[in-house]
């Protein structure tokens, strides 16, 4: 049912005159209607994003101290970006000032500005690498060592082996050729070896099963020029011709394993209780009665 009212109006979009025909009519058509709905919807929604942005930005620590002359411990690693204990090492060091007030420290933030202001000339600190002047050739390595060409250059490049060339020649680096076969050279304990054809001859194995053999048991094994021994020991044991003996040492890694101990620890422990231990070639070892004792539950007689 149509209006009789007349009201004249201008429209709220294209500020055009018209004729309406109700109280609550604000646009002259359909048209004007939908955009301005859509206008009104858009500003509401940059409104609600505004009110956001400015809800995050008041939340942050940075914004809140900005303006602040005495900053707390908290804040001040916060303005500079660090954390507390970085800023605790600049108040060690002498490098930032902080003046105690009951329980807390505050520092002045023109403290903290001035720092930055003082900045030096950055400089990555280099660090001089000792020259190497003693040098084996690749025949003197192949003769003091029993390996050959291929496999000093393989090794040399899997260890990072420093080398150079000079008139036709490739001279090692004699330190590091030493430390690697130092670091390879076998138990001086063991001083019995069985070689590759005293196992096939005794045991009637063949060169695959010995192989396995070593490997699966981990038999220690040294090398002389082309030729492998095995200890003559640990085949024997493996083999059950003789019983394991008792050891009367652990190794390093065997008791950090049997007592659940770092590194640190246990060195810590071995040289705070003076618990006796020996070197035996590339190894340390430690006496095993005096440790398990120092380990063992207290008790009360």
């Amino acid at each position: 049912m149509s209006s009789n009212i007349e009201i004249r109006r201008i429209c709220a979009w294209c500020k055009q005159e018209f004729i309406a025909h109700k109280t609550t009519t604000t646009c002259c058509s359909h048209r004007c209607a939908n955009l301005l709905y859509k206008q009104k919807k858009r500003e509401a929604s940059i409104k609600a994003n505004n009110q956001v942005v400015e809800k995050v930005i008041k939340e942050k620590p940075i914004a809140k101290i900005r303006d602040k002359p005495i900053l707390t411990i908290t804040e001040a690693a916060t303005y500079i970006g660090v954390t507390r204990p970085t800023l605790y090492g600049y108040l060690k060091r002498g490098e930032l000032k902080a003046t105690r007030l009951g329980y807390k420290f505050l520092l002045k933030k023109e403290d903290i500005d001035n720092l930055f202001n003082k900045s030096i000339e950055f400089k990555i600190p280099v660090r001089d690498k000792p020259s190497i002047n003693d040098f084996y050739t690749t025949a003197e390595v192949k003769e003091k060592y029993g390996v050959k060409d291929s496999w000093i250059f393989h090794i040399a490049k899997e260890y990072n082996i420093p080398r150079t060339f000079h008139r036709g020649k490739t001279y090692w680096s004699k330190k590091h050729i030493d430390d690697y076969f130092a670091k390879k050279a076998p138990d001086p304990e063991i001083k019995e070896w069985y070689s590759t054809q005293d196992i096939q001859e005794k045991f009637g194995m063949t060169l695959t099963a010995i192989y396995s053999f070593v490997s699966k048991n981990a038999i220690p094994k040294k090398k002389v020029g082309i030729m492998v021994y095995y200890s003559k020991k640990h085949v024997d044991i493996a083999k059950g011709l003789i019983a394991p003996e008792e050891p009367k040492y652990y190794t390093i890694a065997e008791a950090m394993e049997r007592f659940n101990l770092t590194r640190d620890q246990l060195y810590h422990y071995v040289k705070y209780h003076n618990i006796p231990r020996i070197k035996v070639g590339k190894y340390t070892k430690i006496l095993r009665a005096e440790l398990d004792k120092f380990f063992e539950p207290p008790k009360i007689e």
